[in-house]
């Protein structure tokens, strides 16, 4: 059953959508990015409520990304939402081979262990011709939309196509906060052993998230693949974690809309500190993340809960 939150969250999508004509390319652009993006940043919120912080999600946003590219530049397949959906599959697969390794560790053993494999991807990426080498590949996002939009056509096509992505992944994750599974997360990150004697399997259940975090990702990486139209090795990189765990950071897990939110401002500061500051940018990044930490450590998403808070004391009063 649908909440209020889901309702209200609706509503937002709807209104993002329907504003876009009248906004300028390059904010489409932006948000179109920003959005791919807050589907690898909902993956790790299912993580962090957790324990767990990943610095290897790039791994799978980058598998979602190159199967994009290579379905394009190999393959005869030119539906975008087979393409799309191939990605999160591609990426689902590999997080269920790896995450029988990865559920077994905990804190910075995790964390340290999912950044070596996104690395060794990196290092295949930029290691093999086949797949494009430090060169990557040319994406041409148009052939699989069909009708072959070109321009400001393009960009809008693409921003709805990511937008309606975003919706249904935020609508599955909302739902899934609410099933057992997705309510055992609190208890496994404060006493897992207490739930191995009630009979929950938490590495079964660490790896059901991994999974699913893993295949957001690829979805992501796969709309961020036709967005930009290109796919190179740093999409693997670390530095791409890095940035999603600044998201993350910012957004907070008390809520699934403050992924949007907080991905969106992420890419409007960095692309307004690269114009201001161009060969200082990060300092401008980290001083906003700093900031973040000091004044509200608990993220944008707390701010919508400290307002459900007060609505619900409001209501309590006589």
């Amino acid at each position: 059953m649908l909440s209020r939150a889901d309702l209200i969250g609706a509503a937002a999508f709807v209104a993002a959508a329907a504003v876009a004509p009248a906004m300028p390319a390059w904010l489409v652009s932006l948000a179109t990015i920003a959005f791919a993006n807050a589907l690898v940043v909902l993956g790790l919120i299912i993580l962090w409520r957790t324990g767990l912080v990943p610095f290897g999600q790039a791994l799978f946003y980058a598998i979602g990304a190159y199967a994009v590219a290579l379905l394009g530049r190999y393959t005869p397949v030119r539906d975008v939402f087979v393409v799309v959906l191939a990605g999160g599959v591609c990426a689902a697969i590999v997080a269920w081979l790896v995450g029988y390794l990865l559920a077994r560790y905990r804190e910075i053993f995790f964390a340290m262990l999912s950044l070596a494999m996104s690395m060794i991807l990196y290092g295949i990426l930029v290691k093999t011709e086949t797949l494009g080498s430090t060169d990557g590949f040319h994406v041409e996002a148009g052939s699989f939309l069909g009708y072959r939009p070109h321009g400001e056509a393009l960009n809008l096509a693409m921003y709805w196509l990511t937008l309606g992505c975003g919706a249904a992944a935020a609508l599955f994750v909302s739902l899934y906060f609410r099933t057992v599974a997705g309510a055992l997360a609190v208890p496994v990150r404060d006493n897992e052993i207490r739930l191995e004697f009630l009979g929950v399997s938490v590495n079964r259940l660490i790896h059901l998230k991994l999974v699913i975090a893993a295949t957001l990702a690829g979805v992501g990486g796969a709309l961020a693949a036709l967005s930009i139209a290109h796919v190179d090795p740093n999409m693997s990189y670390w530095t791409t974690s890095g940035g999603f765990v600044f998201v993350t950071i910012l957004a907070g897990t008390a809520s699934v809309a403050a992924a949007f939110v907080a991905s969106f401002v992420f890419e409007l500061v960095r692309s307004i500190a690269v114009d201001i500051a161009p060969n200082t940018w990060q300092i401008i990044l980290g001083t906003a993340l700093l900031l973040t930490i000091l004044f509200l450590p608990e993220g944008l998403g707390s701010l919508l809960a400290r307002v459900r808070v007060r609505k619900a004391d409001g209501k309590a009063r006589p």
